[in-house]
């Protein structure tokens, strides 16, 4: 029996719990190939899309099935949880397209087009921001990436780095600053088969291998003029809009909880497997792992019970759960690292030998810190706002 669809034919995710646990199985059977070749995890973004998980946040009105921030949360847990690379990507898209149900932004067509690819297969979106000599956005500096106006409207110049997707993305939101006499800055949203556009495979990273983030060059790319997409001033000031956490940016918090899941299934897995000599019986029966797999359980229950309370605060309006958000992804990332590491301190050797998933989990999980806001600005934002200073 075909899944359910929307009038416009994407596919109803099933988000019961034996359907993810599905999805999740699937991906994760692939996960140690792409993560040794470093290759686009094709077969892993096939099943997320057969499963309507890259379309989920598309907007009723475009005929998607509009799904909210904790339904996406638990999209890329399971994900995650499967592998974090295609986790990665999908949680990239998925923003991008809850961006648009939220304030229609994109030019008309560019949407549309997108959408259409959307329908047949995996068209993925990224916003690409961090540059070479800046760093990260959220922490300060405008980008040294320029829109040129043209007559019939942008050209646009530069290179970024961290460029996550590579060539497989659709489409490119990039961030740049006008060169008008008063400029403005925002982002550009880009085909990715526009000329000018250069990749430069840099990805040489610890975690995340299969995730294609690469720099890009961008020389004289032709954009519309409706490309631009301005970022409003704060108070006449420029203030970078990842710098503080909102409900949206909470997908990359929710794919390393289903990394520190997928850590506490191998730990699961060793511990009634492992029977030493010495022992004569599984190590599972032993109170020390016990004791450890009550520590990994706690960790993770402590990271979902967070993401999800932070978010059910959102969705009820409570008007002080803002603030909070940064510093709730910073304990939602301390907690996933923390379970993490307790199952590979306790296993030892085992655990950090490549041919076995907690040591790709142990990587993966450690790229938590790197999305913004990071830790330290975030604990100093907050300590500013109690202390009032």
């Amino acid at each position: 029996m075909s899944a359910p669809t929307t009038e416009r034919g994407f596919v109803r995710p099933d988000l019961s719990a034996e359907a993810l646990a599905a999805v999740t199985a699937e991906i994760a059977s692939t996960a140690a190939q792409y993560d040794r070749s470093g290759a686009v995890p094709t077969a892993g973004l096939e099943a997320a899309h057969r499963a309507g998980l890259l379309t989920a946040t598309v907007a009723t009105r475009y005929g998607g099935p509009g799904l909210g921030p904790r339904d996406t949360a638990r999209i890329l847990t399971a994900l995650g949880e499967g592998d974090a690379s295609v986790a990665l990507l999908a949680a990239n898209s998925l923003s991008s397209h809850w961006g648009q149900a939220q304030n229609a932004h994109w030019p008309e067509e560019f949407y549309a087009d997108v959408l259409r690819r959307s329908e047949t297969g995996p068209a993925l979106v990224n916003a690409i921001r961090a540059e070479p000599e800046l760093g990260a956005p959220a922490r300060g500096g405008l980008p040294q990436t320029v829109a040129r106006r043209t007559a019939d409207g942008w050209s646009l110049h530069g290179h970024k780095a961290y460029a996550t997707g590579g060539t497989a993305l659709a489409y490119h939101v990039v961030w740049a600053v006008t060169d008008e006499p008063t400029p403005r800055v925002g982002h550009l949203i880009v085909p990715a088969d526009r000329p000018g556009i250069t990749w430069i495979e840099t990805w040489d990273h610890l975690g995340l291998r299969a995730s294609n983030t690469h720099d890009v060059v961008y020389d004289d790319v032709a954009l519309p003029l409706d490309a631009f997409v301005e970022i409003p001033l704060v108070d006449g000031v420029y203030r970078d809009p990842a710098a503080t956490a909102g409900a949206a940016s909470f997908g990359h918090p929710a794919l390393y909880l289903g990394v520190a899941k997928a850590a506490r299934a191998a730990f699961v897995d060793i511990a009634r497997t492992r029977v030493p000599a010495a022992l004569g019986r599984p190590i599972a029966e032993t109170e020390r792992i016990q004791a450890i797999a009550g520590e990994i359980d706690a960790q993770v229950v402590q990271a979902e019970t967070l993401l999800h309370g932070a978010l059910l605060r959102v969705e009820a309006g409570d008007p002080g759960v803002l603030a909070d958000l940064s510093v709730v992804k910073v304990q939602i990332a301390r907690s996933v690292v923390a379970a993490v590491q307790t199952a590979v301190a306790a296993l030892g050797n085992l655990a950090l030998t490549r041919h076995h998933p907690l040591e790709r989990h142990l990587r993966d999980v450690l790229c938590v810190r790197v999305h913004p806001p990071q830790e330290d600005t975030a604990l100093a934002a907050a300590g500013r706002r109690i202390l009032a200073v």
